[in-house]
């Protein structure tokens, strides 16, 4: 039986998408939930956001007056991520903690230029030990290998961070933010990403990922709002975990990268949709990584649980 850990409940949850892989400028969809970044710029339209493969995203909690703001994940290229806070008139320097929810270069790769405008050192960067790792590459075949940019404990450092690494559940900011830390993979059907691999000691391994992680916060009298950064775990396997360590069987709202873009993940997309109803969250935030498709599968298969999001989009839960 696994011990639960208590995550305080809090009033609100803000979630400011830094980058994500899409943008329409032109929406006018906003709501109560949905805010939407605006071109302006001194009353011009000449605000661009810049839509990027990766993800980043500034979240807030708040409870009983007291808010609290993370980091989550850098975005891909040096600057988009930050060129985009600078335009959101983003506060960074607000960032109390961080978290890295794997080490791929889509969520790593505006690590300086964020932490720049931070402007703190040692600030909280929690990590599972094996985004470390390396080489690490995605293998087409015996002589075609992409490598992923190295990510070291030095460059972290140096950007300005004081790393904790974890596999575990940690709570985060007076216990309203939980990293979930290695996920167990569960279902029969989310089996990883085929091609990964690396290299320990020069011998080729498949690379399990198992450095991918969630955060998660829990919304008073709604259930849990989850965001991933790729699912590489599976977002079936994220949620079921989520709710494990938790305790809480309520879901508000699950959002981020599920993976299931391209040829290799296709033929899961409707199961993972079909489990996705089934643990009936009241809203699906598919971002970043889940593909075209999976992105429009869902949206057709859950239409008033389906949110769109963009770059620049603020979601607002309370």
């Amino acid at each position: 039986m696994m011990a639960q850990i208590t995550l305080k409940a809090v009033n609100q949850v803000d979630i400011l998408t830094l980058q994500d892989n899409y943008i329409e400028m032109t929406a006018m969809d906003n709501n109560a939930i949905v805010t939407r970044a605006a071109p302006l710029k001194d009353g011009e339209i000449r605000a661009s956001i810049l839509a990027e493969h990766g993800f980043s995203a500034l979240i807030k909690t708040s409870i009983a007056g007291i808010i609290h703001t993370l980091l989550f994940d850098f975005g891909f290229s040096e600057g988009g991520a930050a060129q985009n806070a600078n335009t959101l008139g983003a506060d960074m320097r607000e960032v109390e903690v961080a978290v890295l929810s794997h080490g791929h270069s889509d969520h790593t790769g505006g690590l300086q230029k964020l932490t720049a405008l931070i402007g703190k050192r040692d600030i909280p960067l929690i990590v599972h030990p094996s985004a470390f790792k390396s080489p690490r590459y995605l293998k087409f075949g015996e002589d075609f290998k992409i490598n992923f940019p190295k990510l070291t404990r030095e460059m972290v450092k140096e950007a300005g961070f004081a790393a904790i690494e974890s596999a575990a559940p940690y709570l985060l900011l007076d216990d309203t933010i939980l990293f979930l830390g290695e996920i167990p993979r569960k279902t029969d059907f989310e089996k990883g990403f085929p091609i990964a691999h690396w290299q320990k000691d020069g011998q080729e391994l498949w690379d399990a990922i198992e450095d991918d992680t969630s955060i998660v916060m829990n919304l008073k009298d709604k259930g849990l709002v989850i965001v991933s950064g790729c699912a590489h775990a599976g977002i079936v396997n994220t949620i079921q975990y989520a709710m494990a360590v938790t305790g809480i069987n309520k879901i508000h709202a699950v959002m981020g990268g599920f993976h299931l873009s391209g040829p290799l993940f296709e033929q899961i997309i409707d199961r993972t949709a079909e489990e996705l109803q089934k643990l009936n969250p009241v809203y699906v935030i598919p971002t970043h990584c889940t593909g075209r498709k999976a992105i429009m599968a869902m949206e057709i298969q859950m239409p008033d649980q389906f949110i769109l999001n963009m770059a620049g989009t603020k979601l607002t839960f309370t």
